[in-house]
């Protein structure tokens, strides 16, 4: 492992930062900037223009083995920190992200291509999280227990589990990674993380600001390049006590069998395949209104966007038609364009997969009313796009897209849609506008989902337990159960006779 104190400068990639520092091309092991084996690095491109505006750290399982070496050799003294004592820790590292809040957006744009807006209110969630666990920490109390044998007292306590390994998604590279790490510190845990090689600026710049904070070297280490030879490593290691993932779910499947030789703590957000269900006493123009923001946020790129789109029949055609209107109507362009509300989807291999949903819809007898094309902003810009009468075996209706194509169908009843919403292996969100409160109860019950949106999208925070059922994962992120999922349980019996 080799340890540097400089790194290059990219002039293009730092013009529109206030504090240069925050570029960082090399991973965080133990509290130093460390470059890859005899200087390997990989390059991460702005997926608006193809430029490449970093050349990062390659490192590999050795080096991930020295990660995991610090977080070991760190734990005891950050778990025997006291709780308020890691509070002010985290206190300070939101203060410095919030302080840091247009460069930290700056960053994602470059690396991630969603628009600036978007952007900077993704950094205001990952805050929050950091925050929100600073205060959980203080909350972990010892739960006396009523006796039920003479003579005896009896406590339980929870306890950090150890080592915790993050994995974290391309889509949301500072929230994910906050949501995650912050509790995990809070609990007393130490971390070994692995950022998306597409996006791994945002989580070395969050790294850089844990530093700032006093965050002690070894409880938090990102370790960057191939995912593979990194998160086995971590899957591998027993000393590892933890694996929090956020991801596809074929991948998570993956992560859960090489955990399994060492019974690791999972926490899997996964998949999604969400039902947007617009009953016909809807409002229409707010039922066109939380479609589009349930479908297009994040280009489409985005676990809980709307992939599905159900309207009651007499509602139906004015839905499409006020839909297409407004979808047409979208922006496309770089992030860092005013007014834009889509950006680059982040790779070719995005762009191929909504190609093939929208030809396979409209072979199968959609209706085409917007978008449907790529756009001339660059090569991986599409076209928001929307698609009518939908049949129920279009790939579209049984896979997760990741892009910004909306396919709407009509449906008559209300068992006829919670069979509908219901077939599918993913369960993480289902997105419900009607003003019938009899309705709203009895489908909010009836559909297999983790989350249930209610005449709204807006829904998380770090206050819910955010997870879904199924396919789509196991355990919850957000919370006290957040920070619960990285601590265990001990009961302790003490004979007072």
């Amino acid at each position: 492992m080799n340890i540097h104190v400089f790194e290059p400068h990219r002039p293009d990639t730092l013009a529109r930062l206030t504090d240069r520092r925050l570029f960082r091309e090399l991973a965080y092991v133990d509290g130093k900037w460390t470059s890859g084996p005899d200087g390997a690095s990989f390059a991460v491109s702005d997926p608006a223009t193809g430029d490449v505006v970093a050349n990062v750290a390659e490192l590999g399982a050795v080096d991930a083995e020295s990660a995991i070496d610090a977080a070991w050799l760190a734990f005891p003294a950050w778990r025997d920190r006291t709780a308020g004592e890691r509070s002010q820790v985290l206190r300070r590292w939101h203060d410095l992200i919030v302080a840091a809040r247009f460069d930290l957006a700056v960053l994602m744009v470059r690396e991630q291509g969603k628009p600036l807006t978007e952007a900077l209110g993704e950094i205001d969630y990952a805050a929050s999280f950091v925050e929100w666990f600073g205060e959980e920490a203080k909350r972990l109390n010892v739960e006396s227990v009523t006796s039920h044998l003479p003579g005896a007292e009896m406590s339980v306590r929870r306890e950090p589990l150890g080592v915790v390994a993050v994995v974290t998604p391309w889509n949301f590279p500072s929230a994910m990674l906050t949501r995650k790490v912050a509790a995990a510190l809070a609990a007393g845990c130490t971390v070994v993380a692995h950022p998306a090689s597409e996006t791994p600026l945002s989580a070395l710049a969050l790294a850089e600001l844990a530093d700032r904070a006093g965050l002690p070297a070894g409880v938090l280490n990102i370790v960057t390049g191939p995912a593979a030879e990194i998160v086995g490593a971590f899957t591998a290691d027993a000393r590892v006590r933890a694996v929090s993932f956020t991801g596809s779910t074929e991948i998570g499947r993956l992560i859960a069998a090489n955990s399994a030789p060492t019974i690791k703590r999972l926490v899997l957000e996964l998949g999604g395949h969400a039902p947007f269900i617009v009953f016909d006493d809807a409002d229409l123009d707010k039922a066109v209104d939380l479609a589009v923001k349930a479908k297009f946020a994040t280009s489409g790129q985005d676990c809980l966007a709307a992939n599905r789109i159900y309207v009651q029949r007499p509602l139906y055609e004015p839905f499409v038609q006020a839909f297409a209107n407004r979808v047409a109507a979208m922006k496309v362009g770089p992030g860092f364009e005013d007014g834009v509300e889509i950006g680059p989807l982040m790779h070719a291999r995005a762009i191929a997969k909504v190609e093939a949903h929208v030809a396979d819809a409209v072979e199968g007898g959609a209706r085409l009313l917007a978008g449907g094309t790529s756009h001339p902003a660059g090569a991986l810009f599409y076209r928001p796009t929307v698609l009518a009468d939908v049949s129920d075996d279009a790939l579209i209706m049984n896979e997760e897209t990741f892009g910004p194509v909306a396919a709407v169908s009509a449906f008559d009843t209300e068992e006829e849609i919670v069979t509908k919403a219901n077939a599918t292996e993913y369960g993480l969100v289902a997105y419900l506008v009607t003003d019938d409160y009899r309705r709203i109860s009895r489908t909010s019950r009836a559909l297999e989902y983790g989350m249930v949106a209610v005449n709204r999208v807006k829904i998380t925070g770090p206050a819910i337990p955010f997870g879904g059922v199924k396919q789509s994962g196991i355990g919850r992120e957000g919370s006290r159960h957040g920070i619960e999922a990285f601590t265990d349980l001990k009961y302790i019996c003490l004979d007072v006779a």
